[in-house]
């Protein structure tokens, strides 16, 4: 039966109206339309679907972490670079373990341990130092500071400073001139530095070369008053340059000819301690100077360091056999000790075994590896001329080491000598006229400690050189602070005393006269002797740091070795 129904009321017309059947047609063109009689899926309360990483519902999200600021941001509670409290606006820095130390730089400390104390740290933990507000605000140019300290650090290391040492003197100087991201590297003969301006930035990056090094202590501590100045007192980047200059244009405190009779008067004190007489200290003396004047001569000739002491070693060996083939009644083994204190390289000892001790390895071993070569030209100017004096006589009883190895105990005499000794190391090292006093006055505390623990309470001559140098570096150390200057000249002058300049004469002797295991033990000796002098001295120095507050600096962790790795 169809329907007579009028249109609209209760109709089952399929078409529908016109515009059901334009939806109808636009519906049919997509593949995720339902069928018909099929209702339609409820929609979505949210536009999009939700994700998979999305919380279900109930449980509330965690709270958003703080966000990391920069390394080199001051943290909250801190006083940054421009002197105000950090706070929610100056951003959040990364806290290590041990806390954010807090680093002065004003004059209450030497900047030694000031910058040696900033280089310890590692790079994110390095606060921003607190610095001389300055008028200039665009500030000193950046390849001028960095060429200023690479010219402080290359005087410092041709002076014989410690690698340590120069890197934390670089390290002030860039920091006082508003470098704060700088990274000082010190090897053997080259220094570089590299300064980035920012994370996002390209770094900035020099260097310079060591060719030539001298032995000027006068030098080197007037570079160390300018690096204060420049650290301290904020002088300005042209007063810096004219200060350098000052430095270099600076002549030598002492003449050549005075150089030359303080090497005799060094000789001369070294036989007075292994127990020669006037005749003794004379001859020592002439031959010391001979052998100065030879290696002068080498030098204006332009050979090389090796060669130097060769021609040196010669005439103080020379003098010794001479008297021992005269049958003169001189003891000649004295006269050729004597004139080994004069060459032994101490100083180069010391400087490698703490830059050794202190991390720096491949400044250490060039370092000892120059030492080596320096024995080496020693051992064959020294053996070349006994070896010509035994053939011209076997019977050498003068040069005999049982004879040289009498037991001498003369307190004063010894002591007088010692003093002696490093008086004339003072000269030869060109040291201020108002640090030989002290330099002087600490050798001969360190022959007194070597001599009480030697030959009063018989000690083995290792550990009692050992404690003797640990005093030197010890008081070397409290000197220079209480300066404000290097502790190498109240150092290395007061532990030529202390050089093994008789164990090894002993181990050259003994391989001229063909007993090579003899031989080998006392250059042995004389080794363990050296370890000991430059080991003493380090361990005392970091003694005196030890006990000493760090200054201005409260780590929750303890003062900060200097060693950089822990073996693994």
């Amino acid at each position: 039966m169809s329907n007579t129904g009028k249109p609209g009321e209760g109709s089952s017309d399929p078409a529908g109206t016109p515009e059901d059947r334009k939806s109808q047609s636009d519906e049919a063109h997509s593949a995720f339309t339902p069928p018909l009689g099929v209702p339609y899926p409820p929609v979505p309360e949210e536009e999009h679907p939700t994700s998979e990483f999305a919380l279900p519902e109930g449980l509330r999200p965690e709270t958003p972490t703080e966000q990391e600021g920069s390394a080199f941001t001051p943290p909250a509670g801190t006083t940054g670079q421009t002197g105000q409290t950090g706070s929610t606006t100056a951003g959040f820095a990364f806290t290590p373990p041990h806390g954010i130390p807090i680093v002065s730089l004003t004059k209450e400390v030497p900047w030694q341990d000031r910058m040696r104390t900033m280089l310890r740290m590692p790079i994110g933990e390095r606060p921003v130092p607190e610095r001389v507000e300055r008028t200039d605000e665009s500030g000193p140019a950046v390849p001028r500071v960095l060429d200023l300290t690479l010219r402080i650090g290359e005087i410092l290391l041709a002076g014989g400073e410690g690698a340590e040492d120069v890197e934390a003197a670089m390290f002030g100087v860039a920091h006082a001139y508003g470098l704060e991201r700088v990274e000082p590297t010190v090897t053997f003969t080259l220094l570089s530095i590299s300064y980035q301006p920012s994370l996002v930035d390209d770094p900035v990056t020099a260097s310079r070369t060591v060719r030539r090094r001298g032995v000027d202590y006068n030098r080197l501590s007037a570079v160390f008053r300018l690096v204060d100045d420049i650290t301290s007192e904020g002088i300005t980047l042209e007063e810096a340059y004219r200060g350098l200059a000052e430095i270099r244009r600076n002549r030598h405190p002492y003449p050549s000819w005075g150089l030359t009779l303080a090497s005799g008067l060094l000789s001369g004190g070294a036989s007075m301690l292994v127990g020669g007489g006037l005749l003794v200290f004379i001859a020592a003396a002439v031959g010391s100077m001979l052998g100065d004047r030879l290696a002068w001569l080498a030098s204006g000739r332009g050979l090389p360091e090796f060669y130097q002491f060769v021609v040196a070693a010669m005439p103080p060996a020379a003098m010794g056999v001479a008297f021992g083939l005269l049958h003169a009644n001189v003891q000649a083994s004295a006269v050729i000790t004597g004139g080994l204190f004069a060459l032994i390289p101490g100083r180069a000892l010391v400087a490698g075994v703490q830059d050794g001790l202190t991390g720096y390895y491949i400044t250490a071993a060039a370092r000892l590896l120059e030492v080596g070569y320096l024995i080496v030209g020693i051992v064959v100017g020294v053996l070349s001329v006994l070896y010509i004096g035994l053939q011209l006589n076997p019977g050498l009883q003068r040069l005999n080491p049982e004879q040289a190895l009498a037991a001498y105990n003369e307190p004063l005499v010894q002591i007088g000598a010692s003093m002696l000794l490093a008086l004339a190391f003072c000269v030869l090292l060109q040291q201020e006229r108002h640090t030989v006093a002290f330099a002087t006055l600490n050798g001969g505390v360190a022959w007194v400690v070597y001599g009480a623990l030697d030959n009063v309470a018989g000690l083995n001559a290792v550990p009692a050189t050992a404690i003797a140098a640990g005093l030197v570096g010890l008081f070397g150390q409290l000197l220079s602070r209480y300066r404000y200057a290097s502790a190498l000249p109240y150092v290395t002058a007061a532990i030529g005393p202390l050089l093994p300049g008789s164990a090894t004469y002993f181990g050259l002797l003994n391989f001229a006269q063909g007993n090579l295991l003899d031989g080998i033990s006392s250059l042995i000796k004389a080794v363990s002797l050296a370890l000991a002098i430059a080991v003493g001295v380090n361990l005392g120095s970091e003694v005196a740091r030890l006990f000493l507050r760090a200054p201005g600096v409260e780590v929750a962790g303890g003062r900060r070795a200097a060693k950089r790795t822990r073996g693994f």
